[in-house]
Order: C-alpha cells, then structure tokens, then sequence
C-alpha cells in the first residue's frame, strides 16, 4: 500500500471476507484502489475496506475461463505504449484498449515510442497513425528514450493524475517511466531475438510518485480480450461511429448491414478509417464479446 501524503509504503493483505464467493475476477483488489487498513504488529497490515472505483480497465483473463483480471483502478489519464516494430503493437490490440478505456470514459494517450528506430516508411506510417486517432479525439506522444523525445512533455502531463502506464512487453514503458525518474531504477529488457516479442521487465502492477503525480506501471500484455460489453455499447465506444447515433435509416442501427446505414457510406467515402471499421466488426464477432455470463461488480 503507498501512502498518498507520505509516500510511505506498507505490506498489506486482505482479510477473508474479501475472498468471497462466486467472484470472477483474478484480483478483488488492484493497484489504483483507494482502501482502509489497519496496522498489524508485524508492521504489515490489513485491508478492511475498498472503496467505490470511479473507474477501472479490466480485461478477460488469458489463462482462465470466464474471468476477468483488472488491471488498475481509479485512472485520471491512461497512456497506451506503442511500437511499429520490436515489438510490433496491432492496431486491433490499440483499438481494443481504447473500447475499455471509453467504458468508463479514461481518457487515453497513444505514446509511440522508439522514434529512433525508425526509417523513413515507418516514420510515414507513424504520422498517419497519430492523424487518425488525433482527429477521433486521442492524445497523442511521440517519444524516445534514446535522444529524450517527448520526455519532457510526458512529464507535464503526468503532473497531478493518477496515470497507467499500459502497452506490450518491450515496448518501452518501464525505460520511459525511468527516463522521467532515474532515481526509481526500473527494470527493463531486451527485445527477444527468437520471437521478435519483448521480455516482461515488469511482473506486477506498481504505483510510483512521479512528476508531481502517480504512475502505474504495469507487467506487458500480449491480448486484450474484451468483457461484459453489449454490441451497442461497443458502437458507441468507437467515437467516429458514436458521432452517428440517430442518424442512420434505424435508429438500432449496428453498421453492420443495414441498408441506409451513413457509417457504411462513410467508410466507403473515406470518412471513417477502414482499419477502426474492420476492428470494429472483429471485436462484434470475438468469442470474447459472445460470453453472456459474465458477472458484473
């Protein structure tokens, strides 16, 4: 537990009424979670208390079936750390992130990363990446390590939130939280030469003061498997296609086959990007969007 005001940490542990039964998620309490807690004689303590979330991003759990695993609660601004190649970030993986984060309306800042890396054609591809999702309404950060692009900025925007430092294994985040901070010496890795993936540096969520406000750096995410969304909660947690709710010639419209539907026009006119469109329809088709008792907490 980090004390806000101190910034002293203390071992905690739950006690057992927290461990009920019938929860579904792999995690009853999680960084970000405002609790109460009683000092023990140890010098641990335990949690008696969790306060209401305001907010959370939560995924489907990988390893277990009908789970979800949370990842951070509480989030002011949630920066998703992306790369074009080692490792490679999906766009599918982006736009998966940016459903849950419009869920509970956490604003989100794509920061790509690596900017030394890349050749002339990626750097192309990087540019029309941020106009894309700068124009749908994201923040976006270009930044490196190396030569300290963006670090600057980043700093400032951390300045009094709660942040989530989110994005693959190897992407960055634990080097670019450090650059920030030297003084807070996280781990961080090499990029795998057999898989082209990145090595997890960080194993767990954590949170640190930083830059005037709070970090939370979390362990890389291969998937992100979306949960207890309907279909029309999907469509309008993509911004471009929410813009056109009551227009089309129904007002259920889903803009998947609809005749007089405008989102299909206007992917046909450029209007929406045909990338948000196809990810779109793969998140309606998804296992994970087909699951129907997933338990609400």
């Amino acid at each position: 537990m980090l004390d806000e005001a101190t910034g002293a940490r203390t071992e905690c542990r739950l006690r057992g009424q927290f461990r009920i039964h019938g929860i579904k998620n792999t995690n009853p309490v999680v960084v970000g979670d405002r609790v109460t807690w009683e000092p023990e004689k140890d010098g641990t303590g335990s949690i008696t208390a969790i306060e209401p979330r305001k907010n959370y991003i939560e995924r489907k759990s990988t390893n277990l079936s009908k789970i979800r695993h949370l990842i951070a609660a509480n989030i002011d601004l949630a920066f998703l750390v992306v790369t074009l190649r080692e490792p490679r970030t999906s766009l599918g993986f982006i736009d998966r992130f940016l459903v849950a984060a419009e869920g509970f309306r956490i604003p989100v800042c794509l920061v790509f990363n690596k900017m030394d890396l890349y050749n002339e054609a990626e750097m192309d591809v990087v540019e029309e990446l941020s106009e894309l999702y700068r124009n749908i309404g994201y923040g976006i950060l270009h930044t490196s390590v190396v030569n300290g692009t963006g670090i600057d900025e980043l700093r400032k925007m951390i300045d009094g939130k709660v942040c989530l430092f989110s994005g693959h294994s190897g992407t960055g985040k634990s080097a670019i939280i450090s650059a920030i901070d030297p003084t807070l010496n996280l781990r961080t890795g090499d990029i795998s030469k057999v898989h082209n993936k990145g090595k997890h540096t960080t194993t767990f969520a954590e949170m640190f003061p930083l830059a005037g406000g709070y970090m939370i750096d979390t362990p890389g995410i291969k998937e992100f498997g979306l949960i207890q969304y309907t279909k029309e909660e999907v469509r309008d947690y993509f911004p471009e296609l929410r813009a056109f709710n009551n227009r089309c010639k129904f007002d259920d419209c889903s803009h998947t086959h609809e005749p007089g539907c405008l989102v299909q026009e206007a992917v046909e006119n450029g209007e929406i990007a045909l990338s948000r469109y196809l990810n779109y329809l793969a998140i309606l088709e998804a296992d994970d969007m087909k699951l129907a008792d997933w338990e609400l907490r």
